[in-house]
């Protein structure tokens, strides 16, 4: 492999998350007009015939049973993920999302504990701690802004989708050593859209035609998202990389304020501040890797 400098990796990894960011918006309006079933159905589907002739002109192998069945389990559990992200992000503001999404990796590190037999270490417990104090800070931010309980359980949707793509995590390190990212990224949309697909005559409707420039424009930035992240992970230490995942909080406030006329509460900016500093300090020393933010199959 081709070194390159950490600076060119660190660049390409911002980039990846900033395309993953506009993604976000996309799909936020899309979930506002036609409902986040739809939206993160019809992206599935869209995905497939963006990933799909990538796959096949690679003429790579289908894959096998055990991975087919982690493609299936990942599959499920990161959908429901996804599916009440972005319930969540139709109510509450995208870097108030954002911010809470960033308590998945501090979730993976307990759960990887429970299920892979990981050794909790005490700068996790002390993350944890950090972490939930911005939570707090943020929850403290909707006490005082009176808010609906529209936007208290859009909140709670997003954490509940965060405690799930934590658990998504731990089923992707396992996907990682049986399948590459761009196998990973289009059975995911395959098994998610298939099963998003036995719900559509109840939740979803076919999208206007005028609308598929929209979700084709999702699925490919989710897609390049995938594919740079992908690829500086591979030429550079998640150490040197890890910081770059914390840019998207900067995107959803500038795409939210831009796109949506969201304002940003110095109680978010505090909470998300808080919460950032929990997770450095829980993966500190971590001889782990951390996952990226981004559902790259999702």
């Amino acid at each position: 492999m081709k070194a390159v400098s950490a600076k060119l990796a660190f660049a390409v990894a911002a980039a990846g998350i900033a395309s993953y960011s506009v993604m976000d918006a996309v799909m936020k309006d899309m979930s506002i007009l036609h409902g986040a079933y739809s939206a993160v159905l019809w992206r599935s589907v869209a995905g497939v015939f963006v990933l799909g002739p990538v796959f096949l002109a690679r003429r790579k192998a289908w894959p096998g049973r055990a991975a087919m069945t982690l493609h299936i389990a990942r599959s499920a559990v990161a959908g429901a993920s996804v599916l009440l992200f972005f319930w969540g992000l139709v109510r509450v503001p995208m870097a108030q999302s954002v911010a809470l999404t960033f308590l998945a990796p501090l979730i993976a590190l307990f759960l990887a504990a429970a299920t892979l037999g990981e050794q909790i270490r005490r700068a996790a417990i002390g993350g944890s701690v950090v972490a939930s104090m911005g939570v707090l800070v943020i929850a403290a931010g909707q006490v005082q802004a009176h808010a609906s309980a529209e936007v208290v359980l859009g909140s709670v949707a997003v954490v509940l989708a965060s405690i799930l793509y934590a658990g998504s995590l731990i089923l992707l390190r396992k996907q990682a050593q049986v399948a590459d990212p761009l196998e990973v990224a289009l059975f995911t949309s395959i098994v998610l859209g298939g099963m998003l697909l036995v719900g559509a005559p109840w939740f979803s409707a076919i999208p206007p035609v005028a609308y598929i420039p929209h979700i084709l424009g999702a699925a490919a930035l989710g897609s390049v998202s995938a594919m740079a992240l992908a690829w500086a992970y591979g030429h550079a230490e998640a150490q040197v990389l890890a910081p770059a995942e914390y840019t998207a909080f900067v995107w959803a406030a500038l795409l939210g304020w831009w796109v949506f006329g969201e304002s940003v509460s110095l109680y978010t900016v505090a909470g998300a501040a808080l919460i950032i500093a929990g997770c450095i300090v829980a993966v500190r020393g971590s001889t782990t890797a951390p996952a990226p933010q981004t559902e790259a199959a999702a």
